[in-house]
């Protein structure tokens, strides 16, 4: 099969799509399918795959390392022709997302689509535009695109809710994004390579530092825990537009010193975190998929994390993780008690490690491949000229 990726984002840029679709390609690849990524070009990044097209991009004050593709998009329109592809999977509904779109129903190409992000929880990266408005914008141009492809995808039970309350009434299957393998790495060596002590009890968040990821919650309960045991420090692996704040956040709570701002990491380095700490803690309620939550418990890292959204959707509560109300003092209380129950955190840790393995990034692809034979074989393409209601 012959498949075209469009998507705003892909690596470098380092979030939930970007790592899902690198793994959704791998596999596609090595079960013998071609597959070419249409995205944004990324200053200074030299692609090691030939088969990735990138339009012109520009980074602005309030997408500081998102950069926005703009056009002229034709000159890459030749490429797209020329490998006569039998489905088009977009991964975002903006602009790739909307070429990507365009593109395949001038083709007569099915287009799958997969729903990644709740994108009215990110209004307030623009400015000078109410909110209020801007919500109803995306629920308008939510209902619009995905209902003018063949099949939407989604990695959560939560966001496919989502979907169906904005009246999206094209086939939708939650499809999560599978696990990598888990690498094998030396902990103890991980340790000494990165100055943490023996006895140090790592509290780890791995993720971008944005308002919308309710950090406050992670910091206040670092503070309590990091109060009542002093081998306890806080770890952030990602940087954002938060950071500063973030920073003054933990002065103000007089934890400066146990609080490490790693800040970003090429996704080949993220596992080492995972390895060397112990307990995940993660409080985003906007997310549609915890891929990190995921990542972490493949790791046997118990994970303590805010319900909401699809965050806490791999956790089955106090078998393979804690799932906690939107509250600092619950998300400490669950943390100092696993550090101070050694029986119930290797049961826990036992069981996520287990869990993990559940759904692989291989198992992903195929239910994946199954959609796109249902979009080919499906109904007849929405018309080209239909437009937005």
């Amino acid at each position: 099969m012959r498949i075209a990726i469009f998507s705003d984002s892909a690596l470098p840029v380092l979030n939930g799509v970007s790592v899902s679709i690198d793994a959704l390609v791998r596999e596609l690849r090595q079960m013998g399918h071609s597959v070419h990524i249409f995205t944004a070009a990324h200053f200074g990044y030299k692609d090691p795959d030939p088969n990735t097209y990138r339009f012109p991009a520009v980074e602005t004050p309030w997408t500081k390392g998102y950069p926005l593709a703009f056009p002229p998009f034709y000159p890459l329109l030749t490429h797209f022709r020329r490998n006569r592809f039998d489905i088009v999977h977009t991964h975002t509904p903006w602009t790739i997302g909307f070429v990507g779109l365009r593109w395949a129903q001038s083709e007569g190409i099915p287009v799958v689509s997969t729903y990644h992000t709740h994108y009215d929880k990110y209004t307030h990266y623009i400015p000078f535009i109410p909110k209020r408005y801007l919500r109803y914008k995306i629920a308008k141009h939510t209902n619009y695109y995905y209902n003018a492809v063949q099949h939407v995808i989604t990695p959560s039970e939560a966001s496919a809710r989502w979907l169906g309350r904005h009246s999206v009434h094209r086939p939708v299957s939650v499809i999560p994004t599978g696990n990598a393998p888990r690498q094998m790495l030396d902990r103890a060596e991980l340790r000494l390579r990165m100055k943490v002590p023996a006895d140090a009890r790592v509290l780890l968040y791995v993720g971008r530092l944005a308002e919308e990821k309710n950090m406050g919650i992670l910091f206040e309960a670092a503070a309590q825990v990091l109060d009542q045991d002093h081998r306890a420090v806080f770890w952030l692996v990602g940087d954002g537009p938060y950071r500063e704040e973030c920073a003054e956040i933990a002065r103000s709570l007089g934890i400066g010193d146990r609080v490490r701002f790693v800040g970003f990491v090429d996704r080949h380095e993220v596992d080492a975190y995972y390895e060397m700490a112990d307990i995940f803690i993660f409080s985003s309620m906007t997310e549609t998929q915890g891929l990190v939550i995921q990542e972490a418990m493949s790791y046997g890292l118990p994970s303590v994390v805010v319900q909401g959204g699809g965050a806490s959707s791999a956790i089955d509560n106090g078998v393979n993780g804690i799932i906690i109300g939107n509250d600092a003092d619950q998300m400490a209380d669950a943390v100092l008690n696993l550090l101070e129950d050694e029986v119930r955190y290797v049961a826990i840790s036992q069981e996520a490690t287990r869990s993990s393995r559940v759904y692989s990034a291989r198992d992903m692809t195929e239910s994946v491949l199954k959609v796109y034979d249902q979009a080919i074989h499906g109904p007849e393409l929405p018309s080209r000229d239909a437009q937005p209601t």
